[in-house]
């Protein structure tokens, strides 16, 4: 009898290619999910911007978390983002009264995103600005940023993040566009490359 190795590498056969994924915008996001800040609050600010890839190119399938604290810079504590309707288990989305701070946001398919926050307050020490974390394909890991809002400059000019990054310090500040409006676009790398954040 002879037995053959299937095992060898000159007997197995080439798997399959698999579709890259995974896919963020498939379960993730949201009814509302930009929608952070309160219907008609006065201290209400837009975020907005692009994700682009290496070569400037938009990202159609990115994800993004954004979190900020409240205008005095208290951290909220209040659940709310995703509510369930206790009958059919959907979501019913934000109840439109409590700032949870937290906001989830898709691209669009020019890769565009904006979010519909609060104007953060300072806290320990830093000035003012909103948490970010981005996923989109290509990321094994997602990576951490920072959004700071122009507006006070002695407070941005004496933040120690922003110090330490030294020239790259504008692919952390927001553009404003006056209205409450700023404009913030995430390079996930080559020239103008947002500051990433790494946490131990």
């Amino acid at each position: 009898m002879t037995v053959i190795d299937t095992n060898g590498p000159e007997r197995v056969l080439p798997t399959p290619s698999h579709t890259v994924g995974p896919f963020y915008g498939h379960a993730l996001p949201f009814r509302g999910s930009e929608e952070i800040a309160p219907l008609g609050h006065p201290d209400t600010v837009t975020v907005h911007g692009h994700v682009l890839d290496g070569d400037g190119s938009p990202l159609p399938d990115a994800l993004l978390e954004l979190w900020g604290p409240r205008p005095d810079g208290t951290v909220p504590r209040t659940d709310g983002s995703i509510r369930r309707d206790p009958a059919t288990g959907g979501h019913l989305g934000r109840n439109g009264v409590e700032f949870t701070g937290w906001g989830r946001i898709q691209t669009d398919a020019n890769g565009h995103w904006y979010a519909r926050t609060l104007r953060p307050g300072a806290r320990g020490g830093n000035a003012p600005y909103l948490s970010v974390c981005v996923f989109a394909r290509g990321l094994l890991v997602h990576l951490f940023t920072r959004v700071y809002l122009p507006g006070d400059e002695a407070a941005l000019a004496a933040d120690p993040l922003l110090a330490r990054v030294g020239d790259r310090r504008d692919t952390l500040i927001a553009a404003d566009e006056g209205a409450g409006v700023h404009r913030f676009d995430i390079r996930l790398q080559g020239e103008g490359e947002t500051v990433f954040l790494e946490f131990q």
